[in-house]
């Protein structure tokens, strides 16, 4: 049995009302499905959400998951979690001999519900001590899709922050995101001002903010807060250290802004 059989995810608890998550930042995968799985290291780093994890260490309170998303996606529900056909993933393909048997997938399935299950448990001791909380889903995306020497996204479509907000009833949080959208805009990233919009790129589908937003309704705000990969080479997986750095201190003033938003 190899190490990444055994590590799922790291939880660090901190008294405060914010919890940092990197759901999609893990590279792992158990022996069996590596055995099972035709995709290479690179294929799947490149969808997966490298250093997110690193960001969320600025949060007192966070979670870095280490299995990839290729093994059980986080953020989706469990009748999607386990990508069995190219039409789920991008259009890659992703097992060897076609889709994973059913006992692969039942067990990876398993897993999925443990996360939910110590997530839950999670948010209900930071319930039992604030009366409000928030939740910084980070996560990282592509835009460079057409090769590493083909043309970049247009800004106007991918910009450096994208906010979603889709199960978030945005209303009854607009105190504390509309002041801290503004926040994140004025914040000095390096020397320069960061691109940061709601809804663009993605609009916050994922299961983990409707898990949320379903499970503590008008008491969790979980913001899903997507970073375009301008800190690395989204084809070679090598970051810019300072670039990485500095997400890491931008999550931070997300967190502490928040926490005083609630206040």
């Amino acid at each position: 049995m190899h190490d990444s059989d055994q590590r799922l995810w790291t939880v660090q608890h901190g008294a405060g009302p914010v919890l940092a998550t990197a759901i999609h930042d893990g590279h792992e995968l158990r022996t069996e499905v590596a055995d099972a799985m035709a995709l290479g290291r690179s294929e799947r780093l490149r969808e997966e959400d490298p250093f997110t994890g690193e960001a969320a260490t600025g949060v007192a309170s966070h979670i870095i998951v280490h299995r990839s998303r290729f093994e059980f996606d986080l953020n989706r529900p469990p009748d999607g979690a386990v990508y069995e056909t190219p039409e789920q993933c991008w259009g890659l393909e992703v097992w060897r001999n076609g889709p994973p048997d059913k006992e692969l997938v039942a067990r990876s399935l398993a897993l999925h519900s443990d996360y939910y299950h110590m997530l839950g448990k999670l948010l209900q001791e930071i319930a039992e001590r604030h009366d409000r909380f928030v939740v910084i889903d980070i996560h990282s995306y592509n835009h460079r899709r057409d090769g590493p020497d083909g043309p970049v996204t247009p800004q106007e479509d991918s910009p450096d922050i994208n906010i979603g907000t889709f199960s978030m009833p945005r209303e009854e949080w607009a105190f504390l995101m509309d002041p801290l959208t503004e926040a994140m805009r004025g914040f000095d990233f390096n020397g320069r001002k960061l691109d940061v919009r709601e809804n663009v790129a993605f609009q916050g589908k994922g299961y983990q903010t409707a898990f949320i937003h379903e499970n503590y309704p008008l008491r969790g705000c979980a913001i899903a807060l997507e970073f375009k990969k301008f800190f690395m080479d989204e084809w070679t997986g090598e970051p810019d250290q300072s670039e990485v750095s500095e997400m890491r201190r931008f999550v931070r003033f997300i967190a502490d802004k928040a926490e005083e938003l609630l206040q």
